[in-house]
């Protein structure tokens, strides 16, 4: 794989998790409605400088980005959601994306060392210690 299918992989992934965010932002029900609208609200804002993120470094590098919604849709590994989720199941949604995304950064540091991108490969990282962060505090909402 190449650097730029990487990142548009992830901005692919970012595009899917946008609206995915979104989605559990409108539609979370229940007693904990208050807390994960909030919640929900700051993911898909990050989510979104997330994708400029990558597709500015990806067209600094001289790459394009994808820039449609049917590209990320068949290049993302993180799959659409569906409105009858319960609070829990979306947060455990989101905690089972970050986690395939953090697996994906990851080889996509060793992609980026091995170009002898390390500006890339820095923004991978920083964005795995975030997502690691975030699962921790998701599971602990879970109790898991």
């Amino acid at each position: 794989m190449t650097l730029e299918q990487v990142l548009n992989q992830q901005i692919a992934n970012w595009t899917v998790l946008y609206t995915k965010l979104h989605q559990f932002h409108w539609y979370v029900k229940g007693p904990h409605f208050f807390t994960l609208h909030v919640k929900f609200e700051e993911l898909y804002n990050e989510a979104a400088a997330t994708i400029d993120e990558f597709a500015e470094q990806l067209l600094a590098n001289g790459g394009s980005p994808i820039s449609t919604l049917k590209e990320s849709l068949q290049l993302a590994t993180i799959e659409e959601s569906n409105d009858k989720l319960t609070a829990e199941e979306m947060v455990q949604a989101v905690v089972n994306d970050f986690s395939l995304i953090i697996t994906e950064l990851k080889t996509g540091m060793e992609v980026a060392e091995q170009n002898n991108d390390e500006v890339t490969s820095d923004m991978f990282l920083g964005l795995i210690g975030k997502l690691t962060k975030h699962n921790w505090m998701l599971k602990s909402f879970l109790n898991a």
